[in-house]
């Protein structure tokens, strides 16, 4: 079984280090599928950590429907699984990434990809510098094909760690798909992550406040950060005053 990652380097909960360390197995095929995992006592044994938390991070595999569990114990899932069920609507109250609902709605061209963040942010996502991450690209299409808003984002390690749905693209799954992330947020809350939305509005100086007609630009600069003040994600999006609206709704 791999081992949890240091608490010293992400600092995330117990069960989450856990559960990633068996997520990672499980991916990685050293537990086969349909395959019984140790018992409960073995793993928090070579985990280090109380019962409690072992279940903790079985029950979000079970969840996640990696692990299913009966009057034998846990078990790897078969490769004859159940599909996921279908990710829960999009509506004008749930917050999407990264631009609101009516970026959510539009035409947008998306992309993921692996590569370092610019050196000033590294340490605010918990990388060295020159470590790379996911970095995801959205641009937001009007009528005739301009570019109205455009955004980039960059995750961090603890993000990583702690979001299944981001960690497979961590693997380098579906990164030349055109990637939705629109319930980052929701996926956030499933992993059980408290988090603050920061976000800065302001006009580049010089020159750059407009654009090519003339228009005002604006630049939002968001920073989400869980509940330990670890920054999950770092945004900044671009777009005509002119031309588009950036809305963003959120409730706690």
């Amino acid at each position: 079984m791999a081992e949890p990652a240091s608490e010293s380097v992400t600092e995330v909960p117990l069960y989450l280090r856990v559960a990633a360390a068996l997520r990672e197995d499980l991916i990685q095929r050293r537990i086969s599928p349909g395959s019984r995992l140790p018992s409960e006592r073995t793993l928090s044994q070579r985990c280090h950590v109380n019962r409690q938390t072992v279940r903790s991070a079985l029950q979000l595999l079970r969840d996640e429907r990696l692990v299913v569990t009966d009057r034998r114990g846990t078990f790897a899932a078969a490769e004859e699984a159940e599909p996921e069920p279908a990710a829960p609507a999009l509506t004008a109250r749930r917050p999407t990434f990264p631009g609101g609902p009516q970026a959510a709605e539009a035409l947008v061209r998306a992309s993921l990809t692996w590569e370092p963040p610019p050196t000033p942010l590294a340490p605010r996502l918990l990388l060295t510098p020159g470590e790379p991450t996911l970095v995801h690209r959205h641009t937001v299409l009007g009528p005739h094909g301009a570019a109205l808003q455009r955004a980039v984002s960059w995750f961090s390690r603890p993000a990583l760690a702690e979001i299944p749905q981001l960690s497979r693209y961590r693997r380098g799954r579906d990164c030349r798909q055109q990637p939705d992330l629109r319930l980052l947020y929701h996926w956030m809350h499933q992993a059980g992550l408290r988090i603050t939305h920061r976000e800065s509005v302001g006009v580049p100086p010089g020159p750059a406040a407009t654009t090519a007609g003339g228009a005002a630009r604006l630049v939002v600069h968001r920073v989400v950060s869980d509940q330990h003040g670890h920054a999950l994600e770092i945004t900044d999006i671009d777009f005509s005053a002119q031309s588009a609206a950036w809305t963003y709704e959120f409730s706690a």
